[in-house]
């Protein structure tokens, strides 16, 4: 067993003004380094192994952020753990998206969950085998965490009311080849703005 603890990055000036991030390189704004810091500071209480990240730079100056809190090594940079592919929705907000792709639109280019799933699951597949027993932090995005909150929990969670803030982090253990959810670090809607998992 390998257990794999999910940090979404700090917030962005694209997360603050509610745009679709996906793929999109966007740097984590002051709001954002401070709360790559305090996650650094809740995670002292617990042991960790390594950590590794999105080469996106939200998320590896989060895990570099972290890494400093904690007195780990540089973070890894594992490719296929950047966010979910938005294609031409990125960079709308999201009343910008629904003019322009209504909920029954397909959007050109962007990844489906089950393509997330293709190229994350294996990828802690490798990172599990090559770490047996250890406590993995990984750094990653709010739209490849929700995909695998669905995969986890064949769907139940998230709840509609249920949001992955910028600095929470799930719990997950990778036993026998599978993934499985032990923790998830939900934020009530209605408690946080500017929170949502698109990036």
């Amino acid at each position: 067993m390998t257990r794999l603890s999910i940090v979404r990055h700090g917030q962005t000036e694209w997360n603050l003004h509610t745009r679709i991030q996906g793929s999109t390189d966007i740097p984590l704004n002051s709001t954002g380094r401070a709360q790559a810091a305090e996650a650094g500071l809740r995670l002292r209480s617990r042991r960790w192994d390594t950590i590794v990240t999105s080469p996106l730079v939200r998320a590896y100056e989060t895990a570099r952020i972290i890494a400093g809190e904690l007195g780990l090594p540089s973070p890894e940079v594992i490719p296929e753990l950047t966010e979910r592919h938005h294609g031409q929705i990125e960079g709308l907000t999201f009343a910008e998206r629904q003019r322009r792709f209504p909920d029954d639109v397909p959007v050109p280019g962007l990844e489906t969950r089950q393509e997330v799933l293709d190229r994350v699951l294996p990828a802690f597949g490798l990172l599990a085998a090559a770490r047996p027993g250890q406590s993995v932090l990984v750094v990653c995005h709010g739209g490849v965490i929700g995909t695998l909150l669905r995969h986890s929990t064949a769907g139940e969670r998230p709840r509609q009311n249920e949001i992955i803030a910028n600095g929470s982090v799930h719990d997950f253990v990778w036993r026998d080849g599978r993934l499985g959810l032990t923790h998830f670090d939900a934020t009530l809607r209605g408690r946080a703005e500017n929170t949502h998992y698109t990036g």
